[in-house]
């Protein structure tokens, strides 16, 4: 009985110790991002000012405001005018170049705070986190309540699934019953949207829409295999992801420009569907296979170390495996994000909405540099300046209507702006390193966002990023 005792001790003190060693593994990471905290004592970030000799790129119209000033009061758009006269208050002179919306990122992975600052030092001030953990809340609220600087965060629950699509990532859905409990659940949570995944039959798949409208939840798709394509147009459906499904499912991965179109046309008379087509992690499986130190490259070491170690070694290895095998595989590849781009073309042509997406954060998809590459594929598939910024401005912002404050520079809109210094509509790559990116009207200058870039690379968190992914598989489903 004694030695049953002693080794009961032994084992509380070894969880104990395991507990204290992972409570302090997570406080040194915490602390690592104490740079994104706002002090909001401190005068330079102050959310209410004037901008003056500023050209607005308004993008609720293809136009240029040319030579306006600007007055935000407490992080929202109050005035736009030719002369606004407000006493006490700290002018920014915009020195004659071109204030535009921040960009919104409709189809990304976060794994830690870290990749926040790479969004914002990118001018992505919104994302739509498409993968659910607690710990996507726990960002959500602090970035809501301003307590750090943040992209606006909106993130879905956890995806859900059929039953027989295993995965330690999944919800698997085995009845209506369970899935309308689901939703429930993932709403009363706090989470802003449904995802939907693979292997969701239609039973399963109407019982997620029944409840999501009765919860009033939007819900975001990866098309299922289980039911027909044009079962995803559901009007409770706000938008459809990936160009690569279309190829897969409907087309059964013929890449037939004559087979394609019938497609297109049934998503163009479904008005309310939104396309997010993420070109870029598509392309990214070849740029894998080109080149066989991609994993070495610089521009990975502002992945999260645990998505570095796992997934993209592991997707890495899958495609150098296939062209090792069939040498034909990088031409494949290369041919159906070439049709990829004609899809965009197509979709856009059709009037169908994109919103843009890039699928950051999982393989070789960097957090905030990818919606660059995102943005010049659709400029390769014919959409004018104005329109590509239209996928990452407003027709993303009315995707949703917790996200209507967004995506335009307008009177009443939250100031999430860029400050570039050339006329994106001319010169899309401005885009790129913007000047000042403005959170909620605080002002971030390139310093402090190129700070963000260097405190972000080649972080050492593996284990904490490790411990939050065993926290949501103990209890985030």
């Amino acid at each position: 009985m004694k030695i049953v005792k002693r080794i009961l001790k032994i084992v509380i003190a070894l969880i104990g110790l395991l507990l204290l060693t992972g409570i302090i593994t997570l406080w040194l990471d915490s602390s690592g991002t104490n740079y994104l905290k706002i002090n909001k004592n401190e005068s330079q970030f102050g959310n209410s000012y004037l901008i003056k000799n500023v050209n607005i790129i308004p993008m609720n119209q293809d136009t240029v405001l040319v030579d306006k000033m600007v007055y935000i009061k407490e992080g929202i758009i109050k005035k736009i005018a030719d002369t606004i006269e407000v006493n006490g208050i700290q002018i920014f002179n915009g020195e004659d170049k071109y204030l535009t919306p921040g960009l919104i990122d409709m189809h990304v992975h976060v794994w830690d705070r870290y990749e926040l600052g790479l969004y914002l030092s990118n001018g992505v001030t919104a994302v739509r986190n498409l993968w659910g953990m607690p710990m996507h809340l726990r960002i959500k609220e602090d970035a809501m309540a301003d307590n750090i600087f943040s992209p606006a965060f909106f993130t879905t629950g956890p995806k859900l699934t059929g039953s027989e699509f295993v995965g330690d990532d999944n919800l698997n859905l085995s009845n209506p019953s369970e899935a309308k409990e689901k939703v429930i659940l993932y709403k009363d949570r706090g989470y802003d949207f449904i995802k939907t995944y693979y292997g969701l039959d239609k039973e399963i798949f109407d019982a997620v829409i029944e409840q999501a409208k009765i919860s009033e939840i939007d819900i975001v798709a990866h098309p299922s295999q289980k039911v027909a394509f044009s079962y995803h147009l559901n009007p409770q459906i706000k938008s459809i992801e990936h160009a690569e499904e279309i190829v897969q499912q409907p087309l059964q991965f013929d890449l037939d420009v004559i087979k394609l179109q019938p497609i297109i046309d049934s998503i163009s008379q479904s008005k309310h569907t939104r396309y997010s087509t993420t070109i870029t992690v598509f392309n990214n499986i070849y740029q894998m296979m080109m080149d066989d130190s991609i994993l070495d490259s610089e521009s990975l070491e502002f992945m999260n170390p645990l998505i570095l170690k796992v997934d993209s070694e592991n997707q890495f290895n899958r495609w150098f495996n296939a062209k090792q095998e069939d040498s034909t595989t990088v031409s494949r590849i290369k041919k159906q994000h070439d049709f990829h781009i004609t899809i965009v073309k197509k979709l856009h042509e059709a009037g169908v909405t994109i919103v843009c997406g890039t699928d950051a954060g999982i393989g070789v998809t960097l957090p905030g540099f990818s919606i660059h590459k995102e943005l010049a594929f659709y400029k390769e598939a014919g959409l004018s300046n104005y329109e590509i910024l239209k996928t990452a401005t407003i027709n993303a912002s009315q995707t949703h209507s917790m996200m209507s404050q967004l995506g335009t520079v307008e009177e009443g809109k939250i100031a999430n702006l860029l400050l570039v210094d050339e006329n994106p509509l001319v010169t899309l790559s401005t885009l790129k390193n913007p000047i000042c990116v403005f959170v909620k009207g605080r002002k971030l200058n390139r310093e402090t966002l190129d700070s963000f870039n260097e405190k972000a690379k080649n972080r050492k968190n593996l284990m904490a990023s490790t411990l939050r992914y065993l926290e949501n598989l103990a209890i985030g489903k």
